[in-house]
């Protein structure tokens, strides 16, 4: 193929961004000389993440439709428009040979525009309950790839792949315990290690939870590395020391991964793809704030396997202790959950979705 360029799109949260990112990064690991471009909405985090990953990125002017009655909404019409000709305008100067969709604002627009050029577009679903962004552009988009078993619920069948969720590259790898992992958070190696995650923006209840146990923690010896989201690290930043690693974003999350031994989590799609590819002991704590309360679905399906434990929100204050214990005090126990989870994984996803990309722009 010649000179290959593509547009992605996807924000909002770590778990729109971040499997944007991985597909980017195999384009041009496929094609060194690719052109890539990302559009984002303005003012989300996207906006500060892609550009850390090394690629260029446009804002938007779009915003989500508050479920309440909210002034915002007013906006909201005048922002699809707004961003529907800003969509246009960078489709008709960019020139791509596909545009690529992970959910988020920003995603509509662009894929819209797109499809409406008749310029090949896929959209990557990472949930089992879709958002009404990608519900809208499926019935525009060419392929539609899926992390979960029987989502022509709400997607045209013809259009579906079942692929996995695509993850960053540096979580394919070797992910055991090693020194230099758990040096890089100042901790102990010889020490069992927690590792706490609310997802990119942080979970409050969590980190109520992980508070309310630091003593604990100290009485079992067990070190921490809390991500407490932007929101919350001020709250939270004051026990960062003695064996507690406080962050408000983990960057290396390899690292991460390679220095826990046990780990809490919510269940985001994007969560649990990595997750299944660590194979550590996880405790899934699932949001009961999203739609059709999807990550408990998530955790479900998982634990209902042997391969993690489901915690809800609602009981973690009361159970939280005597799950950890058994964990803590059985190593067995956590290998046996780490194995299991790891058998679920989907290292190729990634690469199966590129697959995807390429032959959409060979039958253009």
């Amino acid at each position: 193929m010649s000179q290959l360029k593509f547009i992605l799109s996807g924000g909002g949260t770590g778990g729109h961004i971040y499997p944007a990112i991985a597909i980017a990064d195999e384009l041009k690991k496929r094609h060194p000389d690719a052109k890539i471009l990302f559009v984002g909405a303005k003012g989300r985090m996207e906006m500060e993440k892609v550009p850390q990953a090394g690629y260029a990125i446009e804002g938007l002017w779009i915003s989500g439709l508050q479920r309440s009655l909210n002034l915002s909404n007013m906006n909201f019409p005048f922002k699809v428009i707004k961003s529907l000709f800003q969509a246009r305008k960078i489709l008709n100067q960019f020139k791509p040979d596909a545009v690529i969709g992970t959910g988020g604002f920003a995603s509509g627009p662009l894929l819209y525009a797109a499809a409406s050029k008749n310029i090949p577009a896929l959209i990557q679903e990472q949930n089992s309950y879709p958002g009404i962004t990608n519900k809208i552009l499926s019935k525009k988009v060419n392929t539609i790839c899926v992390a979960y078993q029987n989502m022509e619920r709400f997607f045209p069948k013809s259009k579906l792949l079942l692929t996995g969720n695509p993850v960053r590259a540096d979580l394919t790898g070797e992910l055991t315990k090693n020194e230099v992992a758990v040096g890089h958070f100042g901790l102990d190696s010889n020490k069992i290690t927690l590792l706490v995650l609310g997802g990119s923006l942080g979970a409050k209840n969590i980190n109520t939870l992980i508070e309310n146990h630091l003593n604990y923690f100290k009485r079992k010896e067990v070190q921490l590395i809390w991500q407490t989201g932007k929101f919350y690290y001020n709250i939270y930043k004051r026990y960062d020391g003695h064996s507690t690693c406080v962050v408000p974003f983990i960057n290396h999350m390899d690292f991460a991964y390679q220095a826990a031994d046990l780990i809490v989590s919510r269940s985001g799609a994007l969560s649990v793809s990595e997750l299944s590819l660590v194979g550590k002991a996880v405790i899934f704590i699932p949001s009961p704030n999203v739609a059709e309360d999807h990550q408990t679905k998530n955790a479900r399906a998982i634990a209902e396997q042997g391969a993690a434990v489901l915690l809800a929100e609602k009981d973690a204050e009361k159970d939280f202790k005597s799950i950890l214990s058994l964990l803590l005090e059985s190593e067995n126990e956590r290998k046996k959950l780490g194995e299991a989870l790891a058998k679920l994984g989907r290292p190729d996803a990634t690469q199966r979705i590129v697959d995807e990309i390429e032959k959409l722009i060979r039958k253009a």
